[in-house]
């Protein structure tokens, strides 16, 4: 059942092409320091932009959406919610909180992975940090109407200990040093995907456990770069991958190379952008320059309204000369005047 299997993975060939990714990682973490040690007023703009990108991706993949003037009092702010959406957003925030607060590394248990899922939901709901009581399905909705079943996911009686045998066998695993750990971390996530142990919530959960996992080997981009937003833009991929390397799990036939590729091509992604807006920021006014980043975030069309919401400190003149600067650079375009103007950024 579980991929995370050490005679399964200590047999499987690491092609050319997942070595070569591996690699790159490998040297962009020992690079990490000298990064993290350069401009530290850019390192604190770029940690509270990616926590307002975390936090409203995540949710947005999970379909939780937010009005944009309250995104960032929400998860910088900390108001109080409003509603049931505003809850597990704040709540995702706090979940950040408490991954990046880690002052040593943590041992993985099924205590934490419920841990985080309560903190995920908000702590509200009568579900939070709890196991699923009913079987539940991925379904995946066709642009026809009809249902298409993705995974039938582990029984609700049998998910407590699959996720605490393979919380275990990834301690075991990690301890033992016979296979990389990036490429036990990115196993463990695609093996939780696979149990979805809780009634909702298990893609966020994933999010955080993969961010957890990488602190607690070393990785820190996460705190900088929202590997949730480059999950968003690459969700089509995300989804192709991760229903293609379900195919066979129950049976333990399914395929993991192209899950390792995809992780590792969006870690190493989140540090090519960490290293160019580290070394960049340097060309720029500190302002002009979250402002550019904020706005280079933005998956879906926006308007000046919804950045002046992200960025209280930025004036809206700077935001419009920072938008009109890189429209002229063909970064941006503009559809729309007046109040139905709005801005989308040319990937």
């Amino acid at each position: 059942m579980l991929t995370l299997d050490p005679r399964r993975l200590a047999g499987l060939a690491i092609p050319v092409g997942t070595g070569w990714l591996l690699g790159a990682c490998m040297e962009a973490r020992g690079k990490q320091d000298l990064w993290t040690r350069q401009k530290p007023e850019v390192l604190n703009a770029l940690r509270e932009q990616a926590i307002v990108q975390s936090a409203e991706s995540s949710n947005r993949i999970e379909g939780v959406t937010v009005a944009a003037n309250r995104l960032r009092p929400l998860v910088i702010g900390r108001v109080r919610p409003r509603d049931r959406s505003e809850e597990e957003l704040a709540g995702y925030r706090a979940a950040l909180d408490w991954v990046f607060s880690r002052k040593k590394r943590l041992a993985i248990t099924p205590d934490v992975i419920r841990r985080l899922h309560a903190l995920a939901q908000g702590g509200s709901s009568g579900s939070a940090g709890e196991w699923k009581k009913r079987d539940n399905e991925i379904v995946e909705i066709l642009p026809s109407g009809e249902p298409r079943l993705r995974f039938l996911p582990v029984p609700a009686k049998k998910s407590p200990a699959a996720v605490e045998m393979l919380c275990r066998r990834y301690r075991d695993l990690i301890d033992e040093e016979r296979v990389p750990s990036l490429l036990i971390v990115a196993t463990f996530v695609l093996d939780l995907l696979c149990i979805h142990p809780f009634r909702d919530g298990n893609g966020r959960v994933s999010r955080l456990a993969t961010s957890l996992l990488l602190e607690s080997q070393g990785f820190q981009v996460a705190r900088y770069i929202s590997l949730e937003r480059l999950i968003e833009e690459s969700k089509v991929e995300y989804y192709r991958v991760l229903e293609q390397c379900s195919q066979g799990w129950h049976e333990g036939t399914n395929e993991i190379v192209p899950w390792w590729n995809y992780f590792l091509s969006l870690l190493r992604s989140a540090y090519k952008e960490f290293e160019h807006q580290v070394e960049s920021a340097g060309a720029r006014p500190a302002k002009s320059h979250l402002v550019r980043q904020t706005v280079l975030g933005q998956v879906e069309p926006f308007t000046l309204a919804d950045i002046a919401a992200q960025l209280r400190a930025a004036s809206p003149q700077l935001i419009k000369k920072v938008l009109a600067e890189m429209k002229r650079a063909g970064q941006t375009r503009l559809s729309g005047r007046g109040r139905g103007a709005r801005w989308e950024v040319i990937r």
